[in-house]
C-alpha cells in the first residue's frame, strides 16, 4: 500500500517573492504620499490684508520660477470691490494703480470704466545660484498696495504657487495698507528624488563599465565588440541622460561634479583602455598564429 507524502512549500522560492511584493508596495505607498504632499503644497494659498467691503483683491500666482534668468513669473488678476468697482469687479470707477516692490518690474495701471485683464509681471530672484542645483534656493519681495482717484484704498492679496518644480514658503503680513510676501523658494521633493536618482545611476552605469573593462582586460581578451558598443553607447546614453534633469541646468552644477563628469570621465578612459589592451592581445594571438 502506496502512501503518499505530503510536499513542503518551498520557502526558498516564496520568500523573494513575498519581500518584492512588500518593496513594491511601500513604493507605490511611499510614492503616493509624497505626490500628496506636494499636491497639497501647491494647492495651499496664503493670504494678507484687510476685508473691507470697498478694497482691491489682488489674486497673484507663481506660474514659472526661471533659476537661469534669475526672476519668476507672476500673474495677477485684480478686482475692485464694493464703491470701487462697476459692473461686478470687472472695471474701476476711477482710475486704480498698483504699486509694487523694487523688484517687481514696474506698476500697474488700469483706466477707469475700462475692463481690468490678467498681467504677467517678472520679479527679480535673490540669494541662491544655479550652479548649486538640485539644492539652490531662491528668494523674492513681492509687495502690492493700491490707489484709487488718488487715495489710497485697502488691498487684499492672495498668493499661490503653480510651478510644480519649486515649492515655496510663504510669509504674509500686511504694513500699513500694504500686503507684503517674503517668498523662499527651493527644488520640490520630487526635483531633489529624481536628480538623486540620477546621481546614483551615473555611478552605477560608470561602475558596471569599470567592473567590465576589467574582467576583458584581466582576461586578456581581444576585441570584443558587442563589449565596446555597449560602452560607447553608455558613454553617451549618459549625456542624453543628464539632459533629462529637471529645470534644464547648466553644466558646472552640482550636478556634474559629483556624479555626471566623473561617470563620462571613468566611461571613456575604460574603453580606450580596452581598445588599446584588446588591440595589443590580437596582434600578440595573430603573431602566434603565424606559420
Amino acid at each position: 500500500m502506496s502512501s503518499t507524502r505530503r510536499q513542503k512549500p518551498n520557502r526558498g522560492r516564496i520568500f523573494p517573492a513575498v519581500l518584492a511584493g512588500c518593496l513594491v508596495v511601500v513604493a507605490i505607498v511611499l510614492g503616493t504620499w509624497l505626490q500628496f504632499g506636494e499636491r497639497q503644497a501647491l494647492d495651499k494659498v496664503y493670504s494678507a490684508g484687510g476685508s473691507e467691503p470697498d478694497r482691491v483683491d489682488v489674486e497673484a500666482s507663481v506660474q514659472r520660477v526661471d533659476a537661469a534668468g534669475r526672476e519668476l513669473i507672476l500673474r495677477v488678476l485684480v478686482t475692485p470691490r464694493g464703491e470701487l468697482a462697476e459692473a461686478g469687479g470687472v472695471s474701476p470707477t476711477e482710475d486704480l494703480t498698483l504699486q509694487t516692490s523694487t523688484s517687481t518690474r514696474g506698476d500697474l495701471s488700469f483706466k477707469a470704466h475700462s475692463r481690468i485683464a490678467t498681467k504677467d509681471l517678472p520679479v527679480t530672484l535673490t540669494g541662491g545660484s544655479i550652479t548649486d542645483y538640485p539644492f539652490d534656493a531662491y528668494a523674492a519681495a513681492i509687495e502690492f498696495s493700491a490707489t484709487q482717484g488718488g487715495e489710497k484704498v485697502p488691498v487684499h492679496m492672495t498668493l499661490t504657487n503653480a510651478d510644480a518644480l519649486f515649492s515655496a514658503r510663504v510669509d504674509a503680513a500686511e504694513e500699513s495698507g500694504t500686503a507684503v510676501f517674503d517668498v523662499d523658494l527651493a527644488r520640490s521633493n520630487s526635483v531633489l528624488v529624481f536628480v538623486v536618482f540620477m546621481m546614483a545611476a551615473m555611478w552605477a552605469l560608470a561602475l558596471a563599465v569599470f567592473t567590465g573593462s576589467w574582467f576583458l582586460v584581466t582576461r586578456r581578451m581581444g576585441l570584443t565588440w558587442p563589449a565596446l558598443g555597449w560602452m560607447a553607447a553608455t558613454l553617451f546614453a549618459l549625456a542624453a541622460f543628464r539632459n533629462t534633469a529637471p529645470g534644464s541646468p547648466p553644466i558646472g552644477s552640482l550636478l556634474d561634479y559629483v556624479a555626471f563628469l566623473w561617470a563620462e570621465t571613468v566611461i571613456a578612459f575604460c574603453l580606450v583602455t580596452v581598445v588599446a589592451t584588446g588591440f595589443t592581445n590580437e596582434r600578440r594571438a595573430a603573431r602566434a598564429d603565424a606559420p
